[in-house]
């Protein structure tokens, strides 16, 4: 299993569109990503449960990244954060 925490820096939170984004790129992979703020956890591949973390600037996400695809799956993602969530977009 590999892990990362991303802070996020929009002003905006983890908002639709990036939260679209991370499920897409999410969905590429074989692996199970599982994303965690707070007491919350979200199924990485489906959006809308990405969105209902409710995730605001300041916060912190960990993803947890599990499968054969794990190495891959956790560089796209972290590009992905970095790209829509590491400014305001």
């Amino acid at each position: 299993m590999k892990s990362f925490t991303f802070t996020i820096k929009d002003k905006n939170g983890l908002h639709a569109r990036p939260a679209g984004v991370i499920s897409a790129t999410s969905k590429g992979f074989l692996a199970k990503i599982t994303i965690k703020c707070k007491e919350k956890e979200a199924d990485g591949k489906r959006l809308l449960s990405v969105m209902a973390l409710g995730a605001k600037c300041g916060q912190a996400l960990e993803f947890e990244i599990e499968g054969k695809d794990e190495e891959e799956a956790l560089s796209a993602l972290k590009s992905v954060c970095e790209e829509k969530l590491g400014n305001d977009i």
